[in-house]
């Protein structure tokens, strides 16, 4: 069911000031940069041995993030976790108890599909399902 840990998602004020921590001092290499413009987000990936670090900037104040960091300060905010099927996935989490936030997946950064479940189903942790489009090995 579960093949990976793909990223780790972590809520930050700025990717311009916290970039160079990661790509300089721990001297990961950054991937890229995007926006998701439907999460009010722009993320920034980082090569971790076969994972990766999301950092998400919040593109507005009322974003997800911008709430996360405004009550939490800035952290990890998510694991995310590499599914086949997503949509199987889903109504499988569902079928055991598990509340979801999406029911649907949808369109998150690098084109890949996602959903969340719900932090009170996971034990305080925000778990989201990721399922790639395209599948790269390495």
């Amino acid at each position: 069911m579960i093949k990976k840990i793909d990223h780790i998602g972590i809520a930050v004020k700025s990717l311009q000031e916290t970039l160079p921590f990661y790509t300089e001092m721990l001297q990961l290499e950054l991937l890229g940069i995007e926006e998701v413009a439907s999460q009010k987000v722009k993320v920034a990936f980082l090569k971790l041995g076969e994972s990766k670090l999301e950092l998400l900037e919040p593109t507005a104040a009322d974003s997800p993030i911008a709430r996360f960091i405004e009550k939490r300060g800035e952290g990890i905010h998510h694991v995310a976790l590499g599914v086949s099927t997503i949509t199987e996935r889903i109504q499988e989490m569902q079928e055991k108890g598990i509340s979801m936030i999406d029911v649907i997946p949808r369109l998150g950064a690098a084109r890949s599909h996602i959903a969340f479940m719900h932090p009170k189903s996971a034990h305080g942790v925000l778990y989201e399902l990721c399922e790639k489009q395209v599948e790269a090995e390495g």
